[in-house]
C-alpha cells in the first residue's frame, strides 16, 4: 500500500484523470460534429443519380467516381479554378499590401484625420452588399472593368482591406517602437524600416490577413455573379450555380464539385496554418 507521502501533489492547472477523460471525450464529440458535414458531402458526391440525396442509404451499394469524372471532363472546372485562383490570389496580394501599409501608417505615424480614417474604414463594413452593387457596377462600368478579373479583385478589396487594416494595426501596435528607431539610426527610411524590419516580425498577422482575404474572395458570390459575364471567367462560387436551373438541381455534381473545390483551400490553409493561430491572438494584446 502506498503511503500518503508517496502521492505526488497535483500541480496547479493539472487535470485529474476524470477531468482529463471528460476533456478528451468532449473534444472527440466536437471533432465528429465538425467533420460530419464534410464526410456527408463526400458520401453524397459518390451517388451517381441527382436524387440520391433523398435516399442516402442506397448510395453505398452503387458508389462511384463518375461525378468527379463528369465535372472534370464535361464542365469548365479548370477555367473556374484558374479564375478563382487569379481573383483570390490577386485579392490577397493587393488587399494585404494595402492593409499592411494602412495599418502601419496609423499605428506609427501621426497625421491629420488619423482616427477618422480608421472609423471610416470600419463604417464601410456597415453597408450591405445589396446596397453597394448598383453604384459600384456603374463606376466599374465607366472604368471598363466589368467582366474582368482585375475589376473583381478591386471590388473584393473593398471588403477585405478595411477589416485587415484594423487587424494589422492592432498587430503593429504590439511591435516595440524601438525597432523603428533602431532602423532609422541605421540609415533606413520609413519604407525600408517597414519592409526590412517590421514586416518579418508581423508574419503571423500577415498570415491571418492573407487567409481572411483569400477565403473571402474564394467564396464570394454576389459580386462575382454580377461583375463576371463570361462563363469562362466564372469563379467556383458562380460556377456551382450552373448545376441549378429553374426546374432542376444536380446535387450529385454539386457535391463532387464542392469536394474538388476544397482542395486548393486546404492547400492554402496548410501553407499558412503555422502562423494563423499566433496571429489571431497576438493583435489583441493592446491598442
Amino acid at each position: 500500500m502506498r503511503s500518503s507521502s508517496d502521492l505526488k501533489p497535483r500541480r496547479r492547472g493539472q487535470l485529474g484523470p476524470a477531468a482529463l477523460a471528460g476533456t478528451h471525450i468532449s473534444l472527440g464529440i466536437a471533432s465528429l460534429i465538425a467533420l460530419f458535414p464534410v464526410a456527408w458531402l463526400v458520401y453524397l458526391s459518390l451517388g451517381p443519380d441527382k436524387d440520391d440525396y433523398l435516399h442516402p442509404g442506397g448510395i453505398a451499394g452503387k458508389a462511384s467516381l463518375d461525378n468527379y469524372s463528369f465535372v472534370l471532363t464535361n464542365t469548365a472546372f479548370f477555367d473556374w479554378m484558374w479564375s478563382t485562383l487569379v481573383v483570390a490570389g490577386g485579392t490577397t496580394v493587393v488587399g494585404v499590401m494595402a492593409a499592411a501599409t494602412t495599418g502601419y501608417a496609423v499605428s506609427r505615424m501621426r497625421f491629420p484625420g488619423q482616427r477618422p480614417l480608421m472609423w471610416v474604414l470600419l463604417l464601410t463594413q456597415a453597408f450591405p452588399i445589396a446596397v453597394l452593387i448598383v453604384p459600384m457596377y456603374e463606376i466599374f462600368s465607366q472604368l471598363r472593368l466589368i467582366d474582368s478579373h482585375f475589376g473583381l479583385i478591386l471590388v473584393n478589396c473593398t471588403t477585405t482591406v478595411p477589416y485587415c487594416s484594423w487587424l494589422l494595426k492592432g498587430y503593429f501596435d504590439t511591435i516595440p517602437v524601438e525597432i523603428d528607431e533602431a532602423g532609422m539610426m541605421d540609415g533606413l527610411n520609413p519604407f525600408g524600416t517597414f519592409w526590412r524590419l517590421i514586416l518579418p516580425l508581423a508574419r503571423p498577422g500577415i498570415a491571418v490577413a492573407a487567409f481572411f482575404s483569400f477565403i473571402t474572395a474564394f467564396a464570394e458570390v454576389a459580386f462575382a455573379s454580377t461583375f463576371l459575364l463570361d462563363d469562362s471567367k466564372y469563379t467556383f462560387a458562380v460556377g456551382l450555380q450552373s448545376f441549378v436551373s429553374e426546374h432542376d438541381a444536380q446535387w450529385n455534381l454539386m457535391a463532387a464539385t464542392a469536394v474538388l473545390i476544397a482542395v486548393p483551400v486546404t492547400a492554402f490553409f496548410y501553407l499558412v496554418q503555422r502562423h494563423v493561430v499566433t496571429g489571431l491572438t497576438a493583435g489583441g494584446v493592446k491598442g
